[in-house]
């Protein structure tokens, strides 16, 4: 029985999504409040990695349940209950404890097809960057970046939109071996909000390590006049690392938002994903 789940988290205490020995992770938490719910073990397939110090507020994965722990998700839930799957959420939640820096919006039967990884069509981004503008707001230094000085938001909007496409983001992506750097970039802008930080909407197929994070980067240096905006487009053609800008960090970055197609495309979605990325 496949259970899609939506999941926020304040990203600053975890060591990123992935499960890793010994380290405190999104995947590993949430994974051990499932297990202690259904009486076994369980493994989570995610829309997208995020770094350490990254935040969500629209994840999506999925977690497939054998007999077993099905029905003991059933017979807690009530052999009268309409909706078994649903209630996945309310009781994770009540395991993870009020205040926690990770949850479980909802849970439901996923439809036939779906793969929380493959069958995404985009995923969205957003990245919070207060310069001298909008200054220094104590309560959000979780989940916004400060800069110095007075950024040329209009210059930083133009640079970002001359990226958008398909294009090799070599020079954005932090490398890894065996994969590729190929991404469409779908929607890139920048604007300021009404307290005057500058925020990024970052959309695309997929991004590569650490990609949203050296786009930002290098949009900020426009915007402090660093580099031009022609400059970004000659450094991805160029197709190797730089050091003309900075990645800039985690906390700024949010993820908000992973799109999937209808339900009966979602098998072939997934199906394309899947050959595509073995070709690649």
């Amino acid at each position: 029985m496949r259970i899609r789940l939506d999941i926020a988290y304040d990203g600053t205490n975890f060591r990123g999504w992935a499960k890793q020995p010994g380290l405190r992770t999104v995947q590993g938490t949430l994974e051990a409040a499932l297990a202690r719910i259904v009486g076994s073990d369980v493994q989570f397939v995610v829309a997208g990695r995020t770094d350490a110090g990254v935040h969500a507020a629209g994840q999506v994965a999925h977690v497939d349940l054998d007999d077993s722990q099905w029905a003991r998700i059933q017979a807690r839930h009530g052999r009268a209950a309409s909706d078994p799957a649903g209630s996945v959420a309310a009781r994770m939640r009540g395991v993870l404890g009020a205040y926690s820096d990770v949850t479980v919006h909802r849970s439901s039967l996923a439809p036939e097809g779906f793969d929380a990884r493959f069958s995404a069509i985009w995923r969205r981004y957003r990245y919070r960057l207060a310069d001298d503008v909008a200054g220094f707001d104590p309560a959000r230094r979780l989940d916004t970046t400060s800069i110095r000085g007075d950024l040329d938001v209009e210059a930083m909007d133009a640079a970002a939109q001359s990226l958008i496409g398909l294009h090799d983001f070599a020079a954005y992506c932090k490398a890894r071996e065996e994969a590729t750097t190929i991404r469409t970039l779908l929607d890139y802008r920048w604007q300021r909000d009404a307290d005057g930080v500058l925020v990024a909407e970052v959309k695309a197929d997929a991004f590569c390590h650490s990609m949203v994070r050296a786009l930002v980067g290098a949009c900020a240096s426009v915007g402090e006049q660093r580099l031009d905006v022609e400059d970004l487009v000659v450094l991805r053609d160029a197709l190797r690392r730089t050091s003309e800008f900075k990645v800039l960090a985690a906390r700024g970055l949010t993820l908000t938002e992973v799109g999937y197609p209808a339900d009966e495309l979602l098998a072939q979605r997934a199906e394309q994903t899947r050959a595509r990325r073995d070709s690649e």
